[in-house]
């Protein structure tokens, strides 16, 4: 018997195992094979001077923080977000908009989003406004709320948050 004859059995069981392995996994891992491939975008970078980037560095780690509300930490880590990217003045109108309705008052909503954007609309007069749009469900149509950002060019802060008309 050739060496030939004798490993083509071995690469096709090894082959046979690599792909079970590869189909089970997902599975034993609670995700199906589509949830546990990577986004198109496999790469991500940013720029601490970019405000429009920091309100997506921002609410990118909001929406997680919240979304994960069963960790202990999650509600703490909101809170020191909110402390670092907002304003005081910010923060003020944020904790006032959330008394009187009773919701967050940085997603505007009592629930969290599946997915979010963030968008430059513009600047001047030392401030950049950003979009954030936000999206509450997966689908042919979903829901989607928008939010205009306005951020302070010097320091770079939140200093405004309201819905988008």
């Amino acid at each position: 018997m050739s060496i030939r004859t004798r490993t083509t059995p071995l690469t096709v069981v090894a082959l046979a195992a690599g792909l079970a392995l590869a189909a089970v996994t997902p599975a034993l891992a609670g995700t199906t094979a589509s949830a546990a491939r990577p986004a198109a975008v496999s790469t991500a970078q940013g720029d601490p001077r970019n405000v429009t980037q920091r309100v997506t560095d921002f609410y990118g780690a909001y929406i997680d923080a919240v979304w994960d509300n069963e960790d202990p930490a999650a509600a703490a880590d909101a809170k020191a977000l909110r402390d670092f990217y907002l304003s005081a003045s910010a923060r003020k109108k944020v904790t006032a908009w959330e008394k009187k309705n009773h919701a967050d008052g940085i997603l505007f909503a009592q629930n969290v989003p599946v997915k979010w954007k963030v968008t430059y609309t513009g600047s001047g007069m030392g401030h950049a406004t950003s979009r954030v749009t936000l999206t509450w469900s997966d689908g042919k149509h979903p829901e989607v709320t928008r939010i205009d950002v306005q951020s302070d060019l010097t320091t770079r802060k939140i200093t405004d948050l309201k819905p988008a008309k």
